[in-house]
């Protein structure tokens, strides 16, 4: 009884037109119009895709988008109207590439920043040697007893640790 009341009702809906199929977009433009929209869709943001431009987007919220790209390049809007207006609506967000002004600065030249001290600590490194103590820092230097000079050839002996002392004293045996 169910599957033939949902059979008549998919019947009905399909005779009368009472769906809702997708939109299919807009026509498109003459061909150097449409370079153009398709250009500024690569610099917008999908709204519903995280990653993607509004060109490459296959949800229906981008092809809406599209379609206003390609409204407002037909009325001869400038590419910098159309994007300021989706700026305007959306926020700075919508821009796939962010613009290099104010904070956005840290953006641009952080992985650059970043790149520049790993160089810099990798030269140091490099400088120093690959068996060159680290340099104390002055408050170590204050604070630390200065230790006797061991023997060349001898290793260090260390009367503190009564623990390393068994252990020498097992292994002289």
């Amino acid at each position: 009884m169910t599957a033939a009341l949902l059979s008549l009702s998919l019947a009905f809906t399909l005779v009368t037109g009472q769906f809702a199929p997708q939109e299919a977009g807009s026509d498109p433009l003459a061909p150097e119009l449409e370079v153009r929209v398709q250009a500024l869709g690569k610099q917008l943001r999908c709204a519903v895709c995280q990653g993607l431009s509004v060109a490459d987007s296959p949800s229906s919220m981008a092809r809406a988008q599209l379609d206003m790209i390609r409204a407002q390049v037909a009325e001869g809007k400038s590419d910098a109207e159309v994007v300021e207006y989706f700026v305007a609506r959306y926020g700075e967000w919508v821009l796939l590439s962010p613009r290099a002004e104010g904070f956005n600065w840290f953006v641009w030249l952080g992985p650059v920043a970043l790149v520049v001290a790993g160089g810099f600590v990798i030269w140091r490194q490099l400088q120093r040697g690959p068996g060159a103590p680290a340099a104390a820092t002055p408050s170590e230097a204050e604070t630390k007893p200065a230790a006797p000079a061991a023997p060349t050839g001898a290793p260090p002996v260390d009367e503190e640790d009564p623990y390393l002392q068994a252990v020498r004293r097992e292994l002289e045996r």
